[in-house]
């Protein structure tokens, strides 16, 4: 017995000394090593509008139907606008009918200040964010491509956050080369104002890494989360690419609402960023000429938000491992007519797991 351990010893340190060996995976496994592929529930914000850009308000769960890759998903969880979201054995067989939504008007009295230290949220504000609202991150642009229209595009964040309805928690950064979290998840509008106000403008423009963190930020949190970022020219000075940031987001179920400027518009890289970006991520962009339109754009992100259908599944067995495709369908002929718009797919997350060598007494 002491003999055979003396054997292995030997044997793995000949293996460190002459370095990893790299064995073909077989069926999910590298030598001892496995990897392991979980994905646990999967949310979706879906937005039903008619042809004319018109949301669709007051349809039933069993009005949409998902498929992961072509396989059929039962949805396990639905909500309408700021509902709670319900089990489908909880919700009611309610006779409902389509409808074009009103106008939205928010709802932005009995504020309740954040008591949690720095802006972080109690496990119980936590467990309630899944509930109700949504929990909003904003990115501010204060690089030298803000210089000429830095305090309107501050109005209009600060009238952006003041609308906002009230089970909506928010949290503002900023960043040019570098990243300030100003002002942490909250539904302490002050706070958040504050931090909109405190803010200078920087030097180049790091976009993405900026992106980047905001949406690990997020990840954070359960419930519903969006990321609303205000850019106004093209990323000179990230380390992260593009396709980086939409990837999390899709696979983190987060959507990303772009406001630009024209000026931005007249870089087409960027322009086919942010649209790529947005569309596959479920969000939106905008190119806002002046600060009018800036406002606008802000108005109909919080349409948008108050409109949002919340979906989730657990899925079926799926043998791949790799990006997982999601399509979201209306049934029923009476609402066919209409336009759906979500997350693309996202990759599940890998776990690996390094066996250990079992020895034989």
């Amino acid at each position: 017995m002491a003999k055979r351990h003396v054997v292995m010893s030997l044997l793995l340190v000949l293996a460190f000394s002459l370095g990893a060996v790299s064995m073909p995976p077989e069926e999910g496994k590298s030598g001892n090593t496995v990897f392991r592929v979980t994905v646990d529930m999967v949310q979706l914000n879906v937005a039903v509008t008619d042809n004319k850009g018109n949301y669709i308000t007051g349809l039933r769960p069993l009005e949409f139907a998902i498929a992961e890759d072509g396989i059929a998903q039962k949805i396990a969880t639905f909500g309408e606008e700021n509902e709670m979201p319900r089990s489908l054995a909880e919700y009611a067989r309610e006779e409902k009918n389509p409808k074009v939504a009103q106008s939205y008007v928010p709802n932005n009295t009995g504020l309740v200040n954040d008591v949690a230290p720095r802006g972080f949220l109690d496990d119980e504000s936590r467990r309630a964010s899944s509930l109700m609202g949504a929990s909003i991150f904003i990115l501010f642009d204060t690089s030298n491509y803000m210089y000429r229209g830095f305090v309107f595009a501050q109005d209009a964040i600060s009238e952006f956050v003041r609308t906002l309805d009230h089970p909506d928690r928010v949290a503002f950064y900023s960043y040019s080369r570098d990243f300030s979290r100003a002002s942490l998840l909250s539904s302490d509008r002050s706070q958040v104002l504050h931090g909109v106000r405190s803010t200078v403008a920087g030097d180049d423009a790091a976009l993405y890494n900026a992106l980047l963190m905001t949406l690990k930020d997020a990840a954070q949190f359960s419930g519903r989360k969006v990321v609303v970022a205000f850019s106004n020219g093209p990323d000179n000075a990230s380390m992260v690419a593009p396709e980086d940031v939409r990837e999390l987001a899709q696979s983190e179920g987060i959507p990303i609402y772009m406001i630009s400027t024209q000026e931005a518009r007249l870089d087409p890289v960027s322009t086919a960023v942010f649209e790529r970006m947005t569309a596959t991520t479920g969000g939106k962009v905008y190119f806002a000429k002046n600060w009018k339109d800036q406002e606008k754009a802000f108005t109909s992100i919080r349409e948008d938000l108050a409109h949002l259908y919340s979906l989730s599944y657990y899925p079926q067995p799926n043998p791949n491992r790799g990006w997982r495709t999601i399509t979201v369908k209306l049934v029923g002929e009476n609402v066919k007519k209409y336009r759906i718009r979500t997350r693309s797919g996202y990759r599940p997350k890998t776990i690996r797991v390094v066996g250990q060598m079992a020895s034989t007494p």
